[in-house]
């Protein structure tokens, strides 16, 4: 799907776009979300794995991929036969995501791309992922955003999104939803903007991580 020759360090361009990106410490990520889920990311991870339910052989668009952790998990589960394509609007994110990749022996198409361009033609992913991202967007961007997401989608296929049930947008509003103090009624709203841009049976998952919201929709 993408030219997997390109080098793990190389660092491109970063297209403009009005959503917030994390370029400056991308390095870093992996351990700050570690720091601020208190030790839970791993688990937070596996989780949203086992609820996006890639199966052999599908192919999988992780959207917002950071550096990488959950299209790296979900190519071990579509095995041989599958693919996974990693797109983030940050370059130095994409760097971090290839290098680790390359060192997991992980055949993943890492590049740079926006949600609300997704380089990609029509009814081209079984499944779509969208982990902890949507909050960064604007909502024309947003929406922009999940009609991309549809269109890439193959009749059949779905969509995962997981963000935090978001108690405030700062530092502290974050800590104060992973402590588990988040308001559960943003999991609604997060269904009904997803559902309001034309996707249909959109349900909320339940899970043991009542800080995370996680929507499953069908294009």
């Amino acid at each position: 799907m993408g030219d997997r020759s390109r080098s793990s360090q190389t660092i491109e361009l970063a297209p403009e776009t009005t959503g917030s990106t994390i370029r400056s410490w991308a390095r870093f990520y992996d351990a700050v979300g570690w720091l601020m889920t208190f030790g839970k990311a791993s688990a937070m991870r596996k989780e949203t794995v086992a609820l996006a339910q890639p199966a052999a052989g599908e192919k999988v668009l992780d959207v917002g991929c950071g550096t990488g952790t959950d299209a790296i998990a979900l190519r071990a589960k579509v095995g041989p036969g599958g693919e996974v394509v990693g797109i983030d609007a940050a370059p130095e994110m994409i760097s971090v995501a290839r290098s680790k990749a390359a060192k997991r022996g992980a055949d993943i198409d890492f590049r740079v791309g926006l949600i609300e361009e997704i380089p990609f033609p029509d009814d081209c992913f079984d499944l779509v992922l969208s982990s902890f991202m949507l909050h960064h967007l604007p909502d024309d961007v947003k929406g922009k955003g999940l009609a991309e997401i549809r269109r890439v989608l193959k009749p059949g296929g779905r969509f995962l999104a997981v963000d935090l049930t978001i108690h405030g947008h700062s530092f502290v509003g974050h800590v104060m939803t992973l402590l588990g103090h988040g308001e559960r009624g943003q999991a609604t709203g997060l269904r009904a903007i997803i559902d309001d841009a034309g996707f249909g049976e959109v349900e909320i998952l339940e899970s043991k991580f009542k800080q995370l919201a996680f929507v499953r929709a069908l294009p």
